[in-house]
């Protein structure tokens, strides 16, 4: 039996943790021939918001949290406003060697009681073509398809390069 999650508030010292799972979450989702357009994700959202964790979420009227494991970081995830009722779930990621150990249900539901906390009364989420766990997680947790796009253009929140994106919501 694994030991047990604590889902908490990010707090500075974590910071290179979360870096470095962001990191390597991205360099791993790199489809063949992709490399160049993650690497170049990975800097752009290192300088508009993973590098600035605290202040970007403060900004976005969010929070983020991070999950712990016998005192490693395993997991971690983002939340910020994305309309003045809703919360947009972000950068949910979990360290590759802790996977199918029920980190991320976790998180989710963890991440769902926030959103109500934040007075939110929908959680939306995206994810892309590449994270077919996520994909039917999301779907088995009652979130609903809104959209799907392919994205062209890049951002702190799209890889762009003509990856599918899935676009969720839920009702809290």
């Amino acid at each position: 039996m694994s030991a047990a999650i604590a889902i908490r508030r990010f707090q500075e010292p974590d910071a290179a943790a979360v870096r470095d799972l962001f990191v390597t979450v991205n360099r791993q989702l790199a489809p063949p021939g992709g490399r160049d357009v993650f690497e170049a994700y990975i800097e752009r959202s290192l300088a508009e918001e993973m590098g600035r964790i605290a202040a970007y979420y403060r900004e976005h009227d969010g929070g983020f949290s991070v999950a712990i494991r016998d005192g490693s970081l395993v997991g971690m995830f983002g939340l910020e406003r994305s309309a003045p009722d809703a919360m947009e779930l972000r950068r949910m990621y979990v360290d590759p060697a802790a996977r199918r150990g029920g980190i991320a249900r976790a998180m989710l539901v963890h991440a769902e009681e926030e959103c109500r906390g934040f007075g939110a009364r929908r959680l939306e989420l995206s994810t892309s073509e590449l994270q077919q766990a996520a994909l039917e997680m999301y779907r088995r947790s009652g979130y609903r398809l809104v959209r799907e796009e392919v994205a062209e253009a890049a951002s702190n929140k799209t890889i762009g390069g003509g990856i599918r994106r899935y676009y969720f919501e839920k009702e809290m």
